[in-house]
């Protein structure tokens, strides 16, 4: 009786699912490739940039009408469509909002340039496709190719300019990072420095918030901003850290040196091991009731002061 028990127990066990181990990956999360990358359409982006297809209701591209070509990127917006357009990135289409007036002849004058096609279409195209603030124009341009941490910090010497870089700890949110790449092109950055994971890419999200400076600045993936550190100050930069508790005020220090500024993310500021790795720790006086700014703000108002006191040394 109880071998034929056991039997019995056996086989409704194997019938069942078992259970996987390890945790549950989100939703956001299951679109992740072996390799750590995102694929287009999850809640982190992807370098390739949105899909055409519908969005769902949770900003994910559906399968509907992707074909081979939706490898290609898209970017939206008309200050993003004209700089890829001036400095030369492989642009497949463009397409107008039919009816649009507003800077449509420099537009066409900067594809015919190039000899990209433009495409007039009606406001679903674009609704279907993108996040308000599209401006009735968007481009399928080539994916953006990142640098290498080589790559830019040769950038430098090769301009005979004193090094300047960014480095950004998790920074996470799309509109952010874009805002600190058009900071970052308005002061001269020799290049960009993001982590691969837990950090914004350069989505068209991030592209339109940029105003198109994404095609200017170089950005460099790394797995691990730590190593970029430790690399750049193997080089004989100096690495500051930007922190609310820091104890060197930013009016007080000399940031006049081969530097490289890293920003914490929007929630936590730097990690506790980033920091340490950290030549100093610099921080803003704040006089209000709440004692942080954006990150983008912040990055802002740093780079700034670093090019004024550069200004001053020459």
């Amino acid at each position: 009786m109880q071998l034929r028990k056991a039997e019995r127990l056996k086989k409704q066990d194997t019938g069942r699912e078992r259970p996987r181990s390890g945790l549950r990956l989100s939703t956001s999360f299951r679109d992740r490739p072996a390799s750590g990358r995102v694929r287009a359409g999850t809640r982190d982006g992807s370098r390739d940039g949105f899909r055409p297809g519908r969005r769902d209701v949770s900003g994910n591209a559906s399968s509907e009408g992707r074909r081979d070509e939706d490898r290609d990127a898209w970017i939206y917006g008309l200050n993003p469509v004209l700089e890829a357009l001036r400095a030369g990135r492989e642009v497949k289409t463009v397409y107008v909002l039919a009816g649009r007036r507003e800077k449509i002849d420099e537009v066409g004058q900067a594809a015919s340039g190039r000899g990209v096609p433009v495409k007039k279409v009606d406001n679903d195209f674009f609704e279907s496709r993108f996040p308000k603030g599209h401006q009735g124009i968007a481009a399928v341009v080539a994916p953006r190719k990142y640098a290498t941490l080589d790559d830019i910090m040769a950038i430098p010497a090769a301009k005979n300019e004193l090094p300047l870089f960014l480095i950004l700890d998790l920074v996470e949110d799309p509109r952010n990072f874009g805002a600190i790449l058009r900071v970052a092109d308005a002061v001269g950055v020799h290049g960009v420095v993001i982590q691969s994971h837990r950090s914004a890419t350069l989505t068209p999200e991030a592209v339109k918030s940029s105003a198109g400076a994404a095609e200017y600045m170089p950005v460099a993936m790394v797995s691990n901003i730590k190593h970029a550190i430790g690399a750049m100050k193997d080089q004989g930069i100096v690495v500051a850290g930007a922190e609310a508790e820091g104890k060197n005020q930013l009016w007080t220090t000399d940031l006049s040196v081969p530097l490289a500024l890293v920003i914490g993310s929007e929630g936590r500021g730097l990690r506790r091991t980033v920091g340490e790795d950290c030549d100093i720790i610099i921080s803003l006086p704040m006089r209000g009731m709440v004692n942080s700014l954006n990150a983008s703000v912040a990055a802002g108002i740093i780079l700034f002061e670093i090019t004024r006191q550069r200004i001053g040394r020459r």
